[in-house]
């Protein structure tokens, strides 16, 4: 194939000199480092300029639009799964069968038929799946097929399912190999690997840092290695057995190391994020041989192996690594960073080598493969360009001549409707939801170089990337204004508060507002509970067109937090064993930090009330009612609080800057609890540049709390509340208030599941507007940077254009009036409180639910419902270990419904009222922690 000229201007940017040919040789950096250029020269806007007001799930000149500031417009052609995210996905022997991990909709296997392209057969838990398997907890790596392609081995926590497979392709019942807990630590394994000869299968045993060699017709261990932390994926080259390790190499004495799964690995103090990478070396035929390590990139993941050359993804460096598998040493090392303005955030995540030597990287978080030339390990590769994707790919293969790619996300959350229902006081309603996750397959023939450099200025445009992104300031005298134009100039916002809310969609708050785009019908929590958030949106603008990229909490607050959500939490959506999010997992953090850290970097003061905290104390035994009686003492006297809590971090960035009075997560503390710490903090302290509040009670749910209603009424008050405080202080003429849900995914929208509702507040803000504007957690953040000057994170926030359109150059300081809520806010409970039931004022009282008794259980039903209740008390909704989104939601949503209707009444759409173990979807996954 003849490489060409690539028709695109040569730009310099961060890492050095790019070459302007395709087929010109990468300059070479220290230690071999290959680096990577676009210039892009011909796209003069950034993404959310592009999309203008179109919606998710629209076409736009772009693609198909996306809420993670992206548009979609694959090559190829598209094989959409419309019940799961496929994860990582493999080749059957013969190349006619592709099987790919799955998970979302109560599926955990999908096997793909590559001669008539489509899906021959599903397994999992759901009714739909056509084969049956007792649970959905799928690795991350595989699943793999053994040598003669009888068998197939899908990982989960405790081991593997094997399944036998038939001559048509499809699978059998499967056979469970367990892998027994070390203590607290469960196998977690990720990616199998068989001897030429099928008579040995080794695996990686993520959760333990081992590798074993077992039997595969018993599953008895005959081998175990030590290798690094968290090994994730393998491949045998001759007599050799290679592993990748994203967390990288044991912690020394006098390593900084943070926390993850029960081990201590090597973390910088600052990020949080792991500095090392290996890949270890085992000797398959002397197992009594000292295991080797090769230092690579920080999070390796993904290994391809040939002639002579194992390329290793380093997700977390963003580069591939190449080994010579001779000498077992890394010979050059390919920068996978398209776009010169960023150097983070782009997860190389799947590498191949085509027949004719073009080496494929899947760019997960660009919605691209990059392509390069290739010949011999030592000879630098020539880069040629990017082909566009679908929604995050995951892995790249070939099959002869075509070129597979498994895309995680598929089109985004397109998938078939759901119902939620949320209790007394409100109706089920029927739309979009974030678990409504699809997957795709794309296949196609490479292209000749010119085409897919033709390609790469639509990646370009498609992820909003512009040279003119990130224009640096302050070098001069300008006038300040809200958001400036340039990064480092004078803003007329000085304290910038983010308060993370929970798990809302647009429709839920607003669907009742005839102003917006809303669907009233679906308006579960409309003014009449959320009067506070209706209140600021007509005095300071309603916006309703915002999404929330993450699917739940775990991506949700790393959204919020990072401006990403790093590779290693989207690879454990199948289970989330390891990890739920990474407030305590420094696997989950990137290298480029936090957005407190940022603010550091710039010189601007931050404080941290509860957000992104991972640990909490309290006095045993405290309810409740408990906080809620502390909290209208301290309204009534003036008293600090009786009740002491005690919140932390193990980041020790966030350690310091952290009010260690203020509660985390969870639905046990009232929010007028957490708004009365925070008034105190707030008049004795003022404000910081940057402050982020967690006020997570319209998460809703929880053992001995009010219901639903109650709670969403409970934390818009105290919204209110935070708001009527700050507008009333001499600190208000200078403030900017961001209020944004972390994610969507327990409630539904008639235009997409992820559209969330968002509040501006500020003397700056546009007053009284409605902005149809589309907008995402990506681009609010990039707003927060640009006002206090703090440098983009990675690519996305890098790309993201701020919401200048929502401010205005002439200040309004009028303040806000909390208005008083018209749910009790003890509304529900089973025991009152103390200090006395909540009341409305007469004039809510007609709109005030009643206090109804619970209505009696039928005879036929209560053993249904006690083991609802002994459900109930195994999940961590209370308590100073509370743990936001730790109930499976599919079982959350029934058990509302049922204690609604005293397990008498069928949720909507099924026959009967089912058991705990009887509820589709009861294995999606069940999150350890709500960051």
């Amino acid at each position: 194939m003849h490489v060409t000229r690539q028709r695109r201007r040569v730009t310099e940017g961060r890492l050095g000199l790019f070459a302007g040919r395709a087929g010109r040789r990468i300059r070479v950096l220290a230690a071999g480092t290959a680096v990577l250029a676009v210039a892009g020269g011909g796209i003069a806007y950034a993404s959310t300029e592009a999309f203008g007001t179109h919606r998710v799930g629209e076409s736009t000149g772009q693609g198909l639009l996306l809420p993670s500031d992206q548009a979609i417009a694959p090559v190829g052609e598209r094989l959409l799964v419309n019940n799961g995210k496929l994860l990582s996905s493999t080749v059957s022997p013969d190349g006619r069968y592709l099987a790919a991990l799955t998970t979302d909709r109560s599926i955990a296997l999908t096997i793909v038929d590559l001669k008539n392209y489509k899906v021959l057969q599903q397994a999992g838990t759901s009714a739909d799946a056509g084969l049956h398997v007792d649970n959905n907890n799928v690795g991350q790596e595989g699943p793999t097929y053994s040598p003669d392609g009888k068998t197939l081995w899908m990982a989960q926590i405790n081991g593997y399912d094997r399944f036998p497979v038939n001559a048509d392709g499809t699978l059998g019942a499967p056979t469970f190999i367990t892998i027994a807990a070390q203590g607290s630590k469960h196998a977690v394994p990720a990616k199998a690997v068989f001897s030429p000869d099928g008579s040995t299968v080794y695996a990686a045993v993520n959760g333990q840092n081992r590798v074993v060699a077992m039997d595969p017709a018993t599953g008895a261990i005959q081998h175990s290695w030590t290798v690094g932390n968290a090994p994730r994926d393998t491949v045998l080259v001759g007599k050799k057995l290679y592993v990748s390790n994203e967390g990288g190499r044991p912690a020394k004495d006098g390593d900084t190391a943070l926390n993850s799964y029960g081990t201590q690995v090597p973390a910088d103090p600052d990020t949080g994020a792991t500095t090392t990478g290996t890949v270890s070396v085992i000797n398959a035929a002397d197992p009594a041989a000292a295991v080797s390590s090769i230092d690579v990139g920080v999070h390796p993941t993904a290994l391809h192996a040939k002639d002579g050359a194992l390329f290793v993804t380093d997700t977390g460096s963003d580069d591939v690594s190449v080994i010579d598998t001779a000498a077992d040493k890394v010979v050059q090392t390919i920068a996978t960073q398209p776009w010169p303005k960023a150097t983070v955030g782009y997860h190389p995540n799947g590498v191949t080598l085509t027949k004719d030597g073009h080496l494929l990287v899947t760019l997960g978080r660009a919605n691209a493969v990059a392509a390069y030339r290739y010949t011999t390990p030592q000879e630098p590769v020539s880069y040629v360009g990017l082909l566009p994707m679908d929604y995050y790919p995951e892995n790249v293969t070939t099959v002869g001549e075509e070129v597979l790619v498994t895309n995680l996300r598929g089109i985004g959350a397109r998938g078939p409707e759901r119902t939620i229902d949320k209790g007394p006081g409100t109706e089920p309603a029927t739309g979009h939801n974030t678990h409504d996750a699809t997957g795709t397959l794309l296949r196609f023939t490479l292209p000749d170089d010119t085409v897919i450099a033709d390609n790469t200025d639509k990646v370009f445009h498609q992820n909003g990337w512009d040279n003119r992104s990130v224009a640096e300031g302050g070098n001069g005298n300008v006038r300040p204004v809200p958001v400036p134009r340039r990064l480092g100039d004078p803003s007329t916002i000085k304290h910038v508060f983010l308060i993370v809310k929970e798990n809302r969609t647009y429709d839920q708050v607003f669907g009742d507002d005839p102003r917006g785009n809303g669907d009233p019908s679906l308006a579960q929590f409309g003014e009449n509970v959320t009067p506070n958030q209706h209140a600021l949106a007509r005095q300071f603008g309603l916006y309703d067109n915002t999404y929330d990229v993450g699917t739940n909490s775990a991506e949700g607050h790393n959204w919020l937090m990072q401006a990403d959500n790093p590779e290693y939490v989207e690879s454990q959506a199948g289970e989330y064993e390891r990890s739920y999010g990474s407030n305590d997992d420094a696997l989950g953090h990137q290298r480029s930090g936090f957005l407190w850290t940022g603010a550091k970097a710039a010189g601007k003061s931050a404080r941290v009330f509860g957000e992104y905290n991972s640990s909490m104390t309290a006095p045993a035994g405290t309810k409740w009612q408990d906080y809620y009686c502390d909290a209208k003492n301290m309204e009534a006297t003036g008293q600090d609080t009786t009740i002491k809590t005690t919140t932390s971090s193990p980041i020790p960035s966030l350690n310091d800057i952290t009010v260690h009075a203020f509660p985390r997560g969870g639905t046990s503390v009232s929010e007028q609890y957490r708004y009365e710490l925070w008034k105190r903090d707030f008049e004795a302290n003022g404000p910081a540049n940057l402050n982020l509040m967690a006020l997570p009670v319209n998460h809703t749910g929880g053992s001995g709390t009010p219901n639903a209603i109650a709670q969403v009424a409970d934390n818009d008050l105290a919204v209110g509340k935070v708001v009527d405080t700050i507008s009333h202080s001499k600190w208000w003429k200078d403030t900017a208030i961001f209020v944004i849900e972390d994610d969507t995914q327990n409630g539904v929208d008639h235009v997409d599941g992820a559209r969330g509702p968002v509040q501006i507040i500020s003397p700056w803000a546009k007053h009284g507007t409605v902005d149809s504007h589309y907008y995402t957690q990506i681009t609010m953040i990039r707003t927060i940077e640009q006002i206090l000057g703090i440098q983009p994170m990675n690519q996305k926030d890098s790309a993201a254009t701020p919401m200048r359109s929502a401010f205005t150059q002439a200040a309004d300081n009028t303040p806000f009036n909390a208005v008083p809520n018209r749910v009790p806010l003890t509304y529900g409970l089973s025991t009152p409180p103390a200090c006395g039931a909540d009341t409305v004022a007469a004039k809510y009282a007609p709109l005030a639910p009643a206090q109804a008794a619970a209505p009696a259980v039928p005879a036929d039903n209560k053993h249904v419902a006690e083991l609802w209740q002994a459900w109930q008390k195994q999940q961590h909704l209370t308590g100073p270990n509370a743990v936001l989104d730790s109930a499976n939601p599919d079982q959350m949503d029934h058990f509302t419904w049922y204690q609604a209707h005293g397990w008498a009444k069928p949720y909507p759409g099924e026959q009967k009222v089912l058991t705990p173990a009887e509820v589709p979807g009861r294995y999606l996954p069940s999150p350890d922690s709500d960051g």
